[in-house]
């Protein structure tokens, strides 16, 4: 997250992330459960701290918590967030439920706590639940309350004016009324009568069928929060949850949906269906044997999930799949110690005005290695292919300035191997003869 922030900084509209639980006992995961309170809610400050910075101030995240850690989360957004940019706490359902619960309820839910990055710029619309045709109900039209004049109290249904029941007034605007008359929506049903603002009998009452679907509320019970169908992962959120997560939230397409803590890959699967961009960070060996095969079945049409709802096959079918990632490894710190080696003259007795710890650094011979030092021409490059294999030069470079790449020049005798980086600026960098001073900052001395 530190390597990616000068480039997404402020770009990021939807986080989701499903951190491990701090349940305080072994469990057959794909990753650790086994926290402490204070070292669980630590790993999560120090990434989501991270986060905020990359959301842009329309922006919101979401973080799913259990009934173990939900308290200390909340305390955690509201010290990172503000506690003004709560939004909501929404419910969804528990994967599995532990049988044998002693002496209280077994819990049924987990939390989504759902924060804006910037409460006056959120940019929301919600989502709305569907319902089943067969559960659709036809409802009375009047509600309370009389308008004062004619004008305001009569609305015409099917071309005929009709005037409220006493006291009531009519709930659609006669707009409204037109679309739902459209849509078949409307009716009268003529087995009720009433006595209208005039004193008159009317027989017929105005009804409205409810729409298929119904503006949510932070009740999510109704459908599924983890499925294992897709991948085998224990922990795999379902894609009709984080479906309603990036829908939610008013995201423009090509908005860029982000979960660093990627799991089983979900956010980004549903993200890359949705037509939204996305970005992943996962730590751990699963992500070859999980996320990428499940990210390239996304790629050439993966059917499950969400691939099902009609609104999505309309944008993302057999015909409308595709893409493009890019996936890389970053050098892990267990990796820089592992080829640290040091000057052996001296090594622990630095000179009295030289801080210690500076000095043993500056004597790791490292950096010596990816040298090619001419001192004829006084000149210095870097070679870092002699510390490591395949690495990818132009993004590392993106990610170190932040600067998003236009244009990779092929090295004329190798296409396959890149000479040169173009940036969006127009800053050209040539990657054959490498300014040390350009890599300094990515070697850890």
């Amino acid at each position: 997250m530190n390597t990616i922030l000068p480039k997404f900084r402020g770009k990021v509209q939807t986080i989701y992330i499903d951190p491990p639980f701090n349940k305080e006992q072994d469990a057959d995961y794909h990753y650790s459960v086994k926290y402490k309170d204070a070292t669980w809610i630590t790993l999560l400050e120090n990434r989501v701290r991270l986060g905020r910075e990359m959301l842009n101030e329309k922006g919101a995240i979401f973080v799913r918590c259990d009934y173990n850690g939900n308290m200390y989360v909340r305390l955690m957004m509201n010290e990172i967030f503000g506690r003004e940019n709560f939004r909501s706490e929404i419910f969804v359902k528990r994967g599995y439920v532990p049988k044998g619960a002693v002496k209280q309820y077994q819990n049924g839910v987990d939390s989504v706590l759902f924060y804006a990055k910037n409460l006056l710029y959120l940019s929301f619309r919600g989502a709305k639940r569907r319902i089943e045709e067969e559960d659709r109900q036809w409802i009375s039209l009047d509600m309370p309350g009389q308008r004062k004049t004619y004008e305001k109290q009569v609305r015409y249904f099917f071309g005929k004016p009709l005037l409220p029941p006493k006291g009531q007034h009519w709930g659609f605007s006669q707009e409204k009324i037109d679309e739902y008359e459209k849509l078949g929506w409307i009716r009268i049903n003529y087995n009720r009568k009433y006595i209208d603002t005039q004193g008159n009998e009317v027989v017929g009452m105005p009804e409205y069928l409810k729409e298929p679907g119904l503006l949510l509320d932070t009740n999510w019970t109704d459908i599924k929060s983890y499925e294992t169908h897709n991948t085998g992962f224990p922990t795999e959120n379902a894609e009709i949850l984080l479906k309603r997560v990036i829908e939610g939230i008013n995201c423009e397409d090509q908005a860029i949906v982000m979960d660093f803590f990627l799991g089983s890959g979900t956010t980004v699967a549903v993200a890359h269906k949705l037509g939204r961009k996305w970005l992943g960070a996962e730590m751990g060996e699963h992500f070859y044997t999980v996320v990428l095969p499940r990210m390239k079945r996304v790629l050439f049409y993966d059917k499950s999930g969400i691939s099902k709802e009609k609104d999505v096959r309309e944008r993302y079918n057999e015909r409308s799949a595709g893409g493009f990632f890019k996936y890389y490894e970053l050098e892990q710190f267990e990796d820089a110690l592992r080829r640290t080696r040091y000057a052996e003259d001296d090594l622990f007795t630095p000179p009295a005005d030289v801080d210690p710890c500076q000095y043993i650094f500056l004597r790791d011979l490292k950096m010596l290695e990816a040298l090619e030092v001419d001192l004829e021409q006084g000149t210095v490059q870097v070679d870092l292919s002699r510390l490591y294999e395949n690495i990818d030069l132009p993004e590392t470079l993106s990610n170190l300035t932040g600067k998003w790449i236009r244009r990779i020049v092929p090295d004329p005798n190798d296409p396959r191997v890149p000479a040169a980086v173009v940036f969006a600026d127009g800053e050209r960098v040539e990657l054959r003869s490498l300014d040390w001073r350009r890599s300094k900052p990515l070697i850890r001395w």
